[in-house]
Formats: C-alpha cells, sequence, structure tokens
C-alpha cells in the first residue's frame, strides 16, 4: 500500500525476498531452515567477554565517528602488511552495509552507471538505485565466474563504479587471481572507481581469495566482523581505501550513522585476536557434504570456493519467465510445501533458474535438506 508522502525513490525497492521467507519460518514449527546468511556457531567466548566488559566499563557513548584508535590501529596495520599501500586509510563503520551505503552516497551521481555481476547481493541494484544511479548487470551464468572482457565492453563514458563480491553471496564462488587483477587494472585504465565487497573473506576454503586491491592502490574494500565471528547483529564492519575517500567517508558518516556502536569496538578488537580456523574447518567439511550430495542428486552445482551458500540449477528450469513449472519461484514453493526453506534464485538475479542454500545449518538439517531436495529431483 503506498501513501502520497512517500518519496519518488522508495517505488524503486520492496520488501527482500529474503525477508519474506524469515517470516514464513517463525510460522512453522519445525522447518528445514536452509535460507539465513548468518553463522549457526556460538560467538567465542573472548569476543563475548570483551563485549560484555566494554558495556560494565562504561564505553557506551560515541565513539570518535571514525572508530576506537586501538581498532582502527590494528586495521590499519592488517591493511598496510597486506597491500602496502602508501595512501590507504579505515573506516570502522556500522556495518558492511553502512559502508555500502556511504560509499554510494559519496560515488554516484544520478545517471552514473554502476556494474556488478548477475548473479548480485540483494542490497546492489536496490542501493545504486537509491542514490540515482543505473545498474549495468553482467551476467555470470553458468560458472558465475567474474568475464573481464564482458565488464569492459559494459563500460560506457557514464560507468562510474564497478562492483565486485568475491567470495559472492549467492554463489560462494571465488573469483580466480587473474580475472581479478584484469578488473584492477581495467578500471586502472579507465580511471573508474572500483569497490571490492570481501565480507565473507574468512571463509574461504581453497586458498586466500584475491583482492583486486592487490593491483590496484585505488580500490575500496569493504570488510566486517559479522559473518567471520558470527555477530551479524551487532553492526560492526569496516572499509578501506584512498585517504580522500575514506576522509569523505567519515564526514558522511557523522551526519548518518554518527559511529559504529562503541563497546561492541572493544569486542571487536579482541575478536582479531581469535583464531576462527576451527569453526572455517567445519564449514569447509559442510560445503563438501552438500556438493557432493546435491550433485549425487543430479543437481548441476557451479563449485562454491567460499561463503556458506550453494547456487544450484533447478531441474529442467526454464530461462526466466512467470513462475510455473521448472522456474526457481514454482520449485521453491514446492520446496517449502515440505517445510524446506531455500530462496529463489530471482531475488539475486534477473534470471529464475536457480535457488539458494545455505549450509550455516547442523549436520542433521543439512541432511533432512537434501532428502528432500533428492525426492524433489525425482
Amino acid at each position: 500500500m503506498s501513501h502520497p508522502w512517500l518519496a519518488q525513490r522508495t517505488n524503486d525497492f520492496d520488501s527482500s525476498g529474503i525477508r519474506k521467507v524469515f517470516d514464513l519460518a517463525a510460522k512453522m514449527a519445525d522447518p528445514i531452515n536452509l535460507s539465513i546468511g548468518q553463522p549457526d556457531f556460538p560467538v567465542p567466548d573472548a569476543v563475548k567477554d570483551a563485549a560484555v566488559d566494554a558495556i560494565r566499563g562504561d564505553k557506551n557513548g560515541y565513539s570518535l565517528t571514525q572508530g576506537i584508535p586501538p581498532l582502527r590501529e590494528a586495521l590499519q596495520a592488517r591493511v598496510d602488511a597486506e597491500y602496502g599501500h602508501t595512501d590507504q586509510r579505515v573506516l570502522v563503520t556500522s556495518g558492511t552495509s553502512g559502508s555500502l551505503v556511504m560509499a554510494m552516497l559519496a560515488l554516484v551521481d544520478p545517471g552514473d552507471e554502476v556494474i556488478f555481476m548477475d548473479p548480485y547481493f540483494v542490497m546492489y541494484p536496490a542501493l545504486v538505485r537509491m542514490v540515482g544511479g543505473k545498474c549495468v548487470m553482467i551476467d555470470t551464468y553458468p560458472d558465475f565466474a567474474i568475464d573481464p572482457d564482458r565488464i569492459a565492453a559494459a563500460i560506457t563514458p557514464r560507468t562510474k563504479l564497478i562492483l565486485i563480491n568475491s567470495p559472492a553471496n549467492p554463489t560462494g564462488v571465488v573469483a580466480n587471481e587473474e580475472s581479478m587483477r584484469a578488473v584492477a587494472e581495467l578500471a586502472a585504465k579507465h580511471n573508474i572507481a572500483l569497490l571490492s565487497d570481501e565480507i565473507y573473506r574468512t571463509f574461504s576454503y581453497d586458498g586466500v581469495p584475491p583482492s583486486p586491491a592487490k593491483w590496484n592502490d585505488q580500490t575500496l574494500v569493504v570488510d566486517g566482523f559479522s559473518k567471520t565471528y558470527g555477530v551479524t547483529g551487532w553492526r560492526l564492519g569496516w572499509i578501506h581505501g584512498p585517504a580522500a575517500i575514506i576522509d569523505k567517508l567519515t564526514m558522511l558518516q557523522q551526519y548518518t550513522f554518527v559511529c559504529a556502536p562503541h563497546p561492541l569496538q572493544w569486542a571487536g578488537l579482541a575478536a582479531l585476536e581469535t583464531d576462527m580456523g576451527k569453526q572455517v574447518a567445519e564449514y569447509r567439511k559442510r560445503r563438501d557434504f552438500v556438493v557432493d550430495g546435491l550433485k549425487d542428486a543430479g543437481y548441476e552445482v557451479a563449485p562454491p570456493g567460499g561463503a556458506f551458500y550453494v547456487f544450484p540449477k533447478v531441474p529442467t528450469a526454464k530461462k526466466r519467465g512467470p513462475a510455473g513449472q521448472g522456474s526457481g519461484a514454482d520449485f521453491v514453493m514446492r520446496a517449502i510445501e515440505r517445510e524446506l526453506l531455500i530462496i529463489p534464485g530471482n531475488i539475486f538475479s534477473e534470471r529464475d533458474t536457480h535457488f539458494r542454500i545455505s549450509y550455516a545449518a547442523s549436520m542433521e538439517t543439512l541432511e533432512r535438506g537434501l532428502k528432500v531436495l533428492r525426492e524433489l529431483a525425482e
């Protein structure tokens, strides 16, 4: 239902399809929930203790807009050690979403074109349209690999930003070094802003995922604590990039989010000293279990190298079109009838041929989910 006071930009987006599935899950007695994009492991005790200590220690007022100095210094040391750029600066933000919102506000004017890959994280097209930009989506089916040549062909005089996400949501695919380097050099050649969303960087199962910042010192890199440490509700992220841009983002944060949650920044400092290798190894095991189970059931699956998602093709799926026999949306509805909660691919894509599974769930839940998917495939 609309309202006459609402701004025109609110017509450009609807409630997230993922949120609708979450709402549906709340009404079910015992759903097989493979829809949730957040880790299911408990927050490490050292991180929780640091948050409690900060709250009890009265670190509850505003922090500096750019973040508490100890956390910024620790993050800056990491960035300097990895990239060695002389002009990189760090800003602590209110979640990675805060980083993305402010980057769009700072970089994209009405009419500017923003290139990103399809499938995409649900927030990307909404954010681009919110600031008046134009979405330019690069189809990456069937293997979801980034093709620098396709990106180059999509560049026009209005192209302002290339947005990369690796490891990717919803596909779990990790871009290889060759394509990342090519995109980094392409952006530099054309003087186009480059934003790399690396929130799932810790969850990479076949080696450290390459960042375009390695080859392009003007790259903006978004990262955060939410996925790595299971603190999605804490809204604690960070972004690093050229000092002139980070300075402007800091001003934007001052007039929007003000600062990231202060006591939780101290917990973030403790998190940086916490080894998550055990959790990553467990998720690698789940990745293998789910991918093998899907392939055995006859599903087409592009190998996911990171995050905690798989993006299989619906059996005999049609390319695009309304929800009907063979469409991703229809398949998901049939799964939900069996109390299996998965996300239709058209939430993340201009196509309606796939669906997203999150394996951030117990092995028991994954086994139940695969059983239903085998039945649906038959």
